[in-house]
């Protein structure tokens, strides 16, 4: 039986309370955190947790169960007071909090299994609340998605891609919650306790905005009902807060990020907060009147094998054309997969997607943030999203790559229009940094495919691999060098030239593989052979494989790659071998480009097949080698 609001409200005040004294005694023992941020929020997370929400404490997972995202992860402890308070977990593990060996950390990673994405770089958990309400309509379900954000935090521009695409989506199952509690870490946050400018802001980006006292529970409880009844928008409830809610001595500048002092600081503090427990009828259990969520039944497909490829050797395709066939034909084969896009879906070629499955397709717009941001909700939430843009645009998003690593997602990234190849554009549009910035990340697969096969094969190893995945796809069309049957595994390469005279490995991967047999052609004409391989796993690479080639080249590695010399696969060549002895040369591309023609680039920042056979002739210090190269 429901409580009446007369019974409800003091019991949520006195949970509200609760979730204040354990902020402040987690972070006490921790010597470190933020329980200022955690009391102005103890109201919102209260009457949401405990009278709005419909989830299962011992089911956090249930695909059904509304979601709630903390995209202030510093005020980390009030949510894990909540989910002790809800019996989740046995409240003495909050004294353990930032301590090695719990996994309630300073801020919310999905080590827990109530948390989707990890949260604390701001500006990024409203992005992934998108994905996560997209999924809801995915999957057919009534759940609700919540996610809680700081004033501070709102002058992120990432928090307003999210209100403009959610506004765009009608995203009318999202309701996000400001915290206005005016203070910053350093002072006052923008617009301190204007709320009408904030209000706005956001009615102006399409949301229905609701204006409320933080700390009314009533107002709350109000504000939560019409969020749920409104139809056709997102709406972001804007809460006036006292940061240090409840502490008076605590609730000004200088207090951001300090925990109370054990002893003296944090018994003051512990004793105003005892005396504001309200009276309340006994034997109300919030625990016990928490909504769980219907169980809804559904029929999900499972997943069929994929199409094979239908290229000819010889075709000539770009990656990033073969790219757009295999996620239509992978999405057609599993109903989890999604398509992301940030307006160059007819360059990424994600266009097919959107032509063949436009119900599981999500753009973004000019907006890359959001696109990853709500490609980590998708994830979260059990869809295989495929996100595209071009690779050098997906550096505006490299705080998001770096989240969702940390949340171990398994987004699926795809960028095109890598490296001085792409000609005549120039270098504003040139990735030269995206392996480095993805392999610096331990648990990204970097995947480079060189043709259209390679190309399709590796979109379905990227699907099924955990975590997240970037896919390099190249705008020039590339001769099909792989048969139909030919297989790819993640952590392999391709030996494409070998034999027992070769005096080098040249190791490339996507469009500097055809530079490297250019060169083995070359060579070979004049009775020099060299080991050609398409490192086609980046990350992870194959040790074993580099390992051997070298051993029967002499040592003698040269990489060639359409990227800087930082960070790419002359790196991860080196890396893997280095315990070797090996000799690694890299031609890489070592100074800013410019515009120009393709086999122009290439030439001019040293990664062509000339250049492969002077590398050689430098290593092998042979007078034939040099030879040939003075003919080219």
């Amino acid at each position: 039986m429901a409580i009446d609001r007369s019974s409800l409200i003091p019991a949520l005040k006195n949970v509200a309370t609760r979730l204040r004294i354990d902020s402040v005694k987690s972070t006490s023992e921790a010597g470190s955190g933020h329980p200022t941020s955690c009391c102005s929020a103890a109201d919102i997370v209260a009457a949401l947790f405990f009278a709005e929400m419909r989830f299962d404490p011992k089911d956090p997972h249930n695909p059904d169960s509304d979601r709630f995202v903390l995209s202030k992860g510093h005020a980390a402890p009030l949510l894990y007071a909540a989910w002790a308070e809800a019996g989740a977990f046995d409240p003495a593990e909050l004294l353990k909090l930032r301590t090695i060996g719990s996994d309630l950390e300073g801020h919310p990673t999905p080590r827990l299994p109530f948390v989707d994405v990890a949260t604390g770089s701001l500006g990024q958990g409203i992005c992934a609340a998108v994905g996560i309400a997209l999924n809801a309509r995915r999957i057919k379900s009534e759940y609700r998605t919540y996610v809680l954000i700081g004033d501070g935090e709102s002058a992120e521009g990432s928090v307003w891609e999210a209100a403009e695409v959610a506004a765009m989506d009608r995203l009318d199952n999202l309701c996000g919650i400001t915290d206005v509690n005016a203070l910053g870490q350093s002072g006052d946050t923008m617009f301190g306790h204007d709320m009408e400018a904030f209000a706005r802001r956001w009615r102006a980006f399409g949301w229905h905005a609701i204006v409320v006292d933080g700390h009314d529970i009533a107002a709350l409880l109000d504000a939560y009902a019409e969020a749920r009844q409104t139809r056709g928008q997102p709406t972001m409830i804007l809460a006036r807060t006292v940061k240090g809610k409840g502490i008076d001595f605590a609730n000004g500048n200088g207090w951001h990020g300090r925990p109370l002092k054990k002893g003296a600081e944090e018994d003051r503090a512990l004793a105003a907060l005892e005396k504001q427990f309200v009276p309340a009828p006994s034997g109300v259990n919030l625990v016990r009147q928490i909504s769980k969520p219907t169980a809804t039944p559904r029929l999900v497909a499972s997943p069929r094998p994929m199409a094979a490829p239908s290229y000819k050797l010889g075709d000539q395709v770009a990656t990033r054309e073969s790219y757009g066939t295999a996620i239509v034909k992978l999405g057609e084969a599993d109903s989890r997969v999604v398509a992301l896009d940030a307006d160059v879906k007819n360059s990424t070629f994600s266009e097919k997607f959107d032509k063949v499955l436009p119900d599981r397709f999500y753009q973004n717009f000019i907006a890359e943030q959001i696109m990853i941001g709500a490609a980590m909700g998708l994830a979260a939430r059990g869809a295989i999203p495929f996100p595209s843009t071009f690779a050098c645009f997906l550096s505006r998003a490299a705080d998001f790559i770096r989240m969702a690593a940390i949340s171990n997602v398994g987004i699926k990234m795809a960028g095109s229009h890598a490296g001085v190849s792409i000609g005549e554009d120039g270098p504003s549009q040139m990735a030269l940094e995206d392996l480095a910035m993805c392999r610096a990340q331990p648990n990204i697969t970097v995947l480079y495919p060189c043709d259209a096969v390679s190309a399709e094969r590796l979109v379905a190893l990227a699907a099924y691999c955990p975590g997240p995945a970037y896919i390099r796809t190249s705008r020039p069309k590339t001769p099909v060098i792989y048969s139909a049957d030919e297989t790819f595994t993640v952590g392999g390469l391709k030996v494409l030239r070998e034999s027992a005279n070769d005096v080098a490995t040249v190791i490339g991967a996507g469009v500097t593989v055809f530079e490297a047999l250019k060169a083995h052609d070359r060579l070979k004409a004049s009775g020099i052979s060299i080991r050609v391989i398409d490192l086609y796993s980046v990350a992870p690479v194959d040790r074993d494989g580099l390992l051997s080639a070298g051993r029967a080249t002499g040592g003698r590695l040269i990489t060639v790659e359409d990227h800087y010399a930082a960070g790419g696969i002359g790196d991860a060549v080196a890396e893997a071998v280095a315990h070797a002895g090996f000799t690694v040369q890299r031609l890489a591309v070592r100074d800013i480009p410019r515009s120009g023609k393709p086999d122009e680039l290439l030439d001019r920042f040293g990664i062509s097949a000339t250049h492969i056979v002077e590398a050689v002739g430098a290593v092998v210090g042979s007078k034939a080698v040099g030879a040939t190269a003075a003919r080219l």
